[in-house]
């Protein structure tokens, strides 16, 4: 019996391709003057070192900046869509895709002026970028306890490299009524 299946129907995507797309995307955002900030695996490799397989770049933006982004990004020939109005769009081309995240898939976690203040600065295919802090990477990262996805790993990586450095107070107050989450997390961490 022959199986199909949907990872052989799609050509994998070049990392020249990849970081082409990427740094046209972010240098378009850039020269808009469009505030962004680096996060998903790239941003945990700025801080952990720990390096992965990435299909994609997760840029975060202020909720109220699609509409930029959408005119912007149509302008330069990217398509795009918004997936989910309360938390993501993506742009595309061809078969390479950008996450625009504003917000967490629960809505907790929307990009805010603190996540800009605090964030380091660093590249990403030769773009200079601001870099998620790491205490709101954990904060958007925490809730994502589902069956087919769980983010913990990389909370225990960005707790054993940056927990010494990180602002924890901060941290337990994005957290909120949620603290129980954050203990969680700092629990597996421990054990």
């Amino acid at each position: 019996m022959t199986r199909k299946t949907n990872n052989l129907l799609r050509k994998p995507v070049s990392a020249e391709r990849m970081a082409a797309f990427s740094g046209a995307v972010v240098r378009s955002l850039t020269q808009g003057s469009i505030p962004v900030l680096l996060g998903g695996g790239y941003a945990l490799e700025f801080y952990t070192s720990v390096g992965r397989h990435l299909k994609d770049l997760d840029l975060f933006v202020y909720r109220q900046d699609w509409e930029k982004i959408l005119a912007l990004m149509n302008r330069e020939g990217f398509r795009t869509e918004l997936n989910y109005p309360h938390w993501l769009g993506k742009v595309h081309q061809a078969n390479q895709f950008i996450d625009i995240i504003f917000s967490s898939g629960n809505g907790l976690c929307e990009v805010d002026p603190l996540w800009f203040k605090y964030a380091a600065s660093g590249k990403v295919f030769d773009c200079p970028i601001q870099i998620c802090p790491p205490e709101e990477i954990i904060w958007s990262k925490a809730f994502i306890m589902e069956r087919e996805r769980f983010d913990g790993a990389d909370i225990a990586h960005l707790i054993l490299k940056r927990g010494m450095d990180m602002d924890w107070d901060r941290l337990v107050w994005r957290f909120d009524q949620h603290w129980r989450v954050l203990l969680s997390h700092v629990i597996l961490f421990d054990y």
